[in-house]
């Protein structure tokens, strides 16, 4: 990532978007509307927010063609004891997509927990990193939507 720090430490993994959230006004103007709606969302890099999307679970990626526009989908899975909610991005006109480790299944959940994204410009419209604690995710688009979408998380119930 350009502007976001995730770094391991000798306890854990520093995460740090402050040069990115310092740099995201200038960039904002700069990325299409979805993508800038979902990048300067406050909730998005707030660490108390239920929207913030570290410790969120990358749990399947589809994808397709429509109308020769390549299309792809990333569902991250929520985390009980933090959202309540599961995010599906969709990404549009999709140029490019790296998973690291590579592999040959679109099999992401090895990929675990989410620590941190970066959304920046591009030519094509925008591109969309993503660190997790056993990989990335970057993908290069015309733009995307990103839709929070209620998760049944049994662990909140109340026992009977």
């Amino acid at each position: 990532m350009q502007y976001v720090r995730v770094e391991p430490t000798d306890v854990g993994y520093l995460m740090d978007p402050t040069a990115y959230l310092e740099e995201l006004p200038r960039l904002a103007g700069l990325l299409p509307v979805g993508a800038q709606t979902f990048a300067t969302d406050p909730q998005h890099y707030d660490f108390n927010s239920q929207r913030f999307i570290k410790n969120l679970k990358p749990e399947r990626l589809t994808y397709g063609d429509t109308d020769e526009i390549a299309w792809l989908e990333l569902h991250l899975r929520h985390n009980c004891w933090r959202h309540e909610e599961d995010l599906i991005i969709r990404y549009h006109g999709v140029q490019s997509v790296t998973v690291d480790p590579p592999r040959s299944e679109p099999d992401v959940t090895d990929l675990r927990e989410v620590f941190l994204d970066e959304i920046l410009p591009h030519e094509a419209g925008c591109s969309h990193e993503i660190s997790c604690l056993g990989g990335s995710i970057v993908v290069t688009c015309a733009d995307l939507e990103a839709a929070w979408v209620y998760a049944d998380c049994p662990e909140r119930q109340p026992n009977s």
